[in-house]
């Protein structure tokens, strides 16, 4: 299959149910989603302890090896998105599918930590380019409000392919080290059988032009709209953290909880996401994109107001307020992401859809490389600074985004 659609929106929301399954190769490209998230599944939340177990290398060399590779994947977001605009779109998604695989498979050959770190490189590389490739391939498969949909249910597949990965990995844990090498050959078979899955679909888009995309006075507002977005995304970013270290280290720390409500919260979060993301987005389908972007912040802030609320009850009472305020945060976290990529793809100049996700992209990793050392930091200095200062800065990203008009009349539809 050869596509070469533009993204141009119809306007007409009636095919938005089918979604993703309705488009010629869609089918196929929902199977590779699926596979590649079992692998990621399978391999990705235990990386520190292969590295730790298998590799006998320390926590600290191990973190800043991670650490490392997914800043090193921030620099072929820029590249990436040129490349997207010069028609690249199935062969992105493969390249970046190959790219983890490599890491994969240099991860099994590392017998130390310049090889994890040469893999932990490969694989941020793979990941932080996945989501602007991903983002324009469906944005060449779809159109309209119908794009909108099949954004959401790819990120439910993939949210239900990483949580039964990760648990199939749990459950295999117990085998020691070579069963984490196993999990490890699972995982690059995931990665290369997703990529003959993509590579049989042959899609691509209308080349912007042989060299630098082009700008004139047409796509510079919108262009620079979506650079502002992306600045103001950067506060947005910070959410998903929020469920994998912020409340954990309250609830242990703060609270003295087990961490056994840790983990009850992301597995509630996890379902909540699966069950509800495609029906939310149909839900706000007749309301600009822009407006539930930035009611996204609103519900986040509120959910970090109620966070430091209950923080303060102390004790059990604590964490089970903490645990109701996360069915807040969820429905906030599933706002944020059935719009933010939606949005952007919407005001793009679709001769710019690569270098305007390459954008979205680059603030969003920004955000999730910041997190960790922001989050902690503010934690170290009380709960209200924490939350206070999440609270704020995000109220402030929806001002913005609000107050971003440009291309509205693109994004309406």
């Amino acid at each position: 299959m050869n596509v070469t659609m533009h993204t141009k929106s119809t306007g007409h929301t009636k095919s938005t149910g089918a979604g993703l399954l309705a488009v010629p190769g869609g089918r196929r490209y929902a199977v590779a989603l699926v596979v590649d998230a079992l692998g990621s599944g399978l391999l990705r939340p235990f990386l520190l302890l292969y590295a730790i177990g298998v590799l006998r290398l320390g926590v600290g060399t191990a973190g800043l090896a991670l650490s490392a590779g997914m800043l090193a994947g921030l620099s072929a977001v820029t590249p990436l998105g040129r490349w997207l605009d010069r028609g690249a779109r199935s062969t992105a998604v493969v390249v970046t599918l190959l790219t983890r695989a490599a890491g994969v498979g240099v991860l099994l050959a590392a017998d130390g930590t310049a090889g994890f770190t040469v893999a932990a490189t490969l694989l941020g590389t793979g990941t932080q380019t996945w989501p602007a490739t991903h983002a324009a391939m469906v944005a060449t498969l779809t159109q309209g409000r119908a794009r909108d949909a099949a954004l959401a249910a790819s990120r439910s597949l993939r949210n239900a392919g990483l949580g039964a990965g990760a648990l199939l990995a749990t459950l295999a844990l117990a085998g020691g080290a070579g069963t984490l090498r196993g999990l490890a050959v699972v995982t690059a078979v995931g990665y290369l059988a997703a990529a003959l899955l993509v590579r049989s679909m042959r899609v691509t888009a209308p080349a912007a032009g042989t060299g630098a995309p082009r700008q004139d006075r047409r796509t510079q507002p919108a262009l620079k709209a979506i650079t502002v977005l992306s600045l103001a995304n950067l506060p947005f970013a910070l959410c998903f953290d929020v469920l994998e270290i912020a409340l954990p280290v309250l609830l242990v720390t703060h609270l003295h909880a087990s961490p056994a409500w840790s983990s009850a919260i992301f597995v509630g979060n996890t379902v909540l996401v699966i069950a509800a993301q495609v029906a939310v987005v149909r839900g706000t389908a007749n309301r600009p994109r822009r407006t539930v972007l930035a009611g996204s912040g609103v519900l986040l802030a509120a959910s970090y107001a109620g966070f430091w609320a209950a923080g303060g009850l102390g004790g059990r009472a604590g964490a089970t307020a903490i645990a109701s305020v996360a069915v807040l945060y969820t429905f906030g976290e599933i706002l944020y992401a059935g719009s933010g990529t939606a949005l952007i793809v919407s005001e793009a100049p679709p001769q710019l859809l690569g270098r305007a996700l390459a954008r979205w992209q680059l603030s969003m990793g920004v955000g999730r490389a910041a997190a960790p050392t922001v989050l902690t930091a503010l934690l170290t200095a009380g709960a209200g600074a924490l939350w206070a200062t999440l609270a704020v800065s995000t109220l402030v990203g929806a001002a913005v985004v609000l107050r971003t008009g440009a291309g509205s009349a693109r994004e309406a539809v």
